[in-house]
């Protein structure tokens, strides 16, 4: 999969790919980035990228030009049809499904805003997608593109050395991650829990989906059934 960018901080978004496991996935050519600086696709001296909104107010907003013209460059340049993913605080909420959905979806755009907002005539006529990591306010849209970038390849096979990990991880399964523990054994007095220890797959295997009801009860009960917080609050009764 190619990750398409358009951002006017293309060295930050850059960054991404550079480090760990992506950067790994990138060498395998597993995955590619095509990071792209806005400011080519204007005209002027001074690649001006953004102006004053129409009717006043704070602020500037960024021009639809640059944005109608790479999109449709990019387009033309892969014969794909490339859907268009906006990061804003008004669009839809990214969680695991949506990265499962994007990781088999084929190659797609990342539109990262800046400023005040993007002029709705981008939104209305290019945008195919808008996307939120979560509700409060960044410089822009590079650090929720980066976001996507990474839980997006994650789903995207060969990414990641242990194939095994993916539907173990957080969310996966509907219920947050159960905890982890290595060596060693006991540190400062706090001891692994036996159960670990055992070598008896069946007990560690339920040890750790009940673990995982618990903490997802205790942190994040939104994501329970009624049955299962039922069953967690049990379980807390019994510890």
């Amino acid at each position: 999969m190619i990750f398409h960018v358009l951002t006017i901080f293309p060295e930050l978004v850059q960054a991404v790919f550079t480090h760990g496991i992506l950067r790994r996935a990138v060498d395998k050519e597993i995955i590619g980035a095509d990071i792209r600086d806005l400011r080519d696709w204007t005209d002027d001296i001074h690649k001006t990228t953004d102006d004053s909104p129409y009717g006043g107010g704070p602020g500037i907003v960024m021009l639809c030009d640059p944005v109608f013209r790479a999109v449709e460059e990019l387009r033309a340049k892969t014969a794909l049809p490339l859907p268009l993913v906006f990061m804003s605080p008004a669009g839809e909420r990214f969680t695991h499904e949506t990265a499962c959905e994007l990781a088999t979806g084929g190659d797609f755009i990342l539109l990262c805003g800046r400023y005040e907002g993007l002029d709705q005539r981008v939104i209305d006529e290019l945008v195919d997608r808008e996307l939120c990591i979560g509700d409060y306010v960044l410089s822009g849209g590079e650090v929720p593109a980066m976001a996507v970038i990474d839980a997006v390849s994650r789903q995207i096979p060969g990414v990641l050395g242990n194939e095994d990990s993916v539907p173990q991880e957080s969310f996966a399964t509907g219920l947050l991650d159960y905890p982890h523990y290595t060596r060693p054994e006991e540190y400062r007095g706090i001891k692994v829990p036996d159960v670990l220890l055992s070598g008896h797959h069946a007990n560690v295997d339920k040890w750790r989906l009940e673990q995982a009801l618990i903490l997802t009860y205790k942190r994040r009960p939104d994501l329970l059934s009624d049955e299962q917080k039922d069953e967690a609050k049990r379980l807390l009764e019994r510890e």
